[in-house]
């Protein structure tokens, strides 16, 4: 793994560093609709190659995200010059996918250090309490931490069941992206929201209500369904169970815990204290407080590497592969993505007018529900946490202003990043993870396509009655 990081930011520094003058200068205006090729390129092929070329892919889906970053950046030098490419390609990594990553990374590798050891059966009952446990969780330690927390007691307490697709399925939609809408530490979106200025309560505050709709449905939905199918199996399944050796509940690995505590209060920290120091690198403004966060974020990491027993993250089947594919395709996105939110910024006087025009209404005020469903129709294809940044970006990209007369401008783009991020596998990073571990378990999950055709029966009637209580 440290191999493979020297070599992504050798990569980095060795196009960036022999540049004297790093200034951002892209005129969103100026682009043409084909900038948006290698963004919509990259994008395509997470959707497409883990279906149609899977071995390809996984061997070299790093490679992929970094020729789709190279069709981005190599175009930007030729054609702007070496202080415009290298100042935009700066400010998307040094000043959202570093953070981003370390956060995302420093959740994953402390919630993968913590191992729930029970006999807990799959009744209806526990099962809900699992999702809903979840979705308090996932607003403390992240929707990653939570999910990577409770994925596997969840799995243990369902591998005798015959019906368990449809637990995992909802285990995303709820643990895994919805729930995590009400603070920074919950989804990557608020997270990239909080690092321009939104502040550390406001979600909770404007989606706490929305949240609880959309995540109290989906709890009643999924018992029903769940008590329907289980007692379809009730007999056998307790026999089974009747015959399994109990354990004793316990928690090992306690000490991620209190590192978990840790970064929830360096995200605090960096959000309140102003530290006074300010600093340039690559022309990009970095602040004193956000450093030490970052700092304190990869030594939770390294804490809790040193201090976690070996035998708990086996017990837990932790690898690191997960991570590493996100951070990888995170690193591609992040790049194809930088000339789609210039033109998304230049509104109506850039390619993106039509869509600019569609959030807009006729007076020039936001079209606040359609905010909701261009931003969460994206996020569900594209990543929610870039598609965040893009509306972010078309709302005026002012967070002060979009807390006071924008805020349900804000609070759409919020919700529609986060809730939709459970429309497809692609959606949001623990997605993926999920995903991946409960296949690694030989459990069944949806394809694909499969995966939307839940999504789309169960979440867009969710997410209508929302437009429709809050958004109209």
């Amino acid at each position: 793994m440290t191999k493979k990081l020297l070599s992504l930011w050798a990569f980095v520094l060795a196009w960036a560093l022999p540049l004297p003058v790093f200034a951002v200068g892209l005129n969103g205006a100026e682009l043409s609709i084909g900038w948006v090729l290698p963004f919509a390129g990259i994008l395509l092929c997470i959707a497409i190659c883990p279906l149609a070329v899977p071995h390809f892919w996984h061997g070299n889906y790093g490679k992929v995200a970094v020729f789709w970053a190279l069709a981005t950046a190599v175009p930007l030098f030729v054609l702007y010059g070496g202080s415009v490419a290298a100042g935009s390609v700066a400010h998307a990594l040094i000043g959202d996918y570093i953070p981003f990553i370390i956060f995302v990374g420093a959740l994953y590798t402390v919630a993968g250090g913590i191992h729930i050891r029970s006999s807990f059966t799959g009744t209806p009952l526990t099962n809900t309490g699992f999702l809903a446990l979840g979705a308090v969780l996932a607003n403390i330690m992240g929707t990653t931490g939570a999910a990577m927390l409770l994925i596997r007691p969840l799995i243990a307490a369902n591998e005798r069941r015959r019906y368990v697709m449809h637990t995992f399925v909802f285990f995303i939609f709820i643990v895994a992206n919805i729930a995590g809408s009400l603070t920074p530490l919950g989804d990557p979106p608020l997270f990239l929201g909080f690092l321009r200025g939104v502040e550390f309560f406001w979600t909770t505050e404007h989606l706490l209500l929305p949240m609880l709709t959309a995540v109290g449905t989906l709890l009643a939905l999924y018992f029903v369904a769940d008590t329907v199918l289980f007692n379809k199996e009730k007999a056998e399944f307790l026999q089974a169970e009747s015959s399994r050796t109990k354990e004793p509940f316990g928690v090992e690995g306690k000490v991620n815990f209190l590192l978990l505590g840790v970064i929830i209060a360096a995200v605090l920290m960096a959000g309140v204290w102003d530290s006074g120091v300010e600093l340039t690198l690559l022309g990009v403004h970095l602040t004193g407080q956000g450093l030490l966060r970052d700092a304190i974020f990869l030594a939770a990491a390294g804490a809790s590497l040193a201090l976690t027993p070996k035998a708990v993250r086996t017990a837990n089947q932790f690898t690191w592969e997960p991570v590493m594919e996100v951070g990888k395709l995170f690193f591609g996105i992040f790049v194809t993505i930088v000339p789609v939110l210039e033109m998304l910024k230049a509104g109506m006087a850039g390619a993106f007018a039509p869509v600019v025009a569609m959030v807009t209404n006729a007076d020039g005020t936001a079209n606040n529900a359609m905010y909701f469903w261009m931003t969460g129709a994206l996020s569900g294809f594209l990543d929610n946490a870039p598609t965040y940044l893009a509306f972010f970006n078309m709302a005026g990209g002012d967070a002060a202003a979009l807390m006071t007369e924008g805020a349900l401008t804000l609070t759409a783009i919020s919700m529609g990043s986060v809730f939709m991020g459970a429309n497809s596998y692609i959606g949001n990073a623990p997605n993926f993870m999920v995903v991946a571990i409960v296949q690694n378990r030989g459990l069944k999950m949806p394809s694909f396509f499969g995966y939307l055709l839940w999504s789309v029966g169960i979440l867009i009637p969710i997410f209508l009655l929302l437009t429709w209580l809050y958004l109209i």
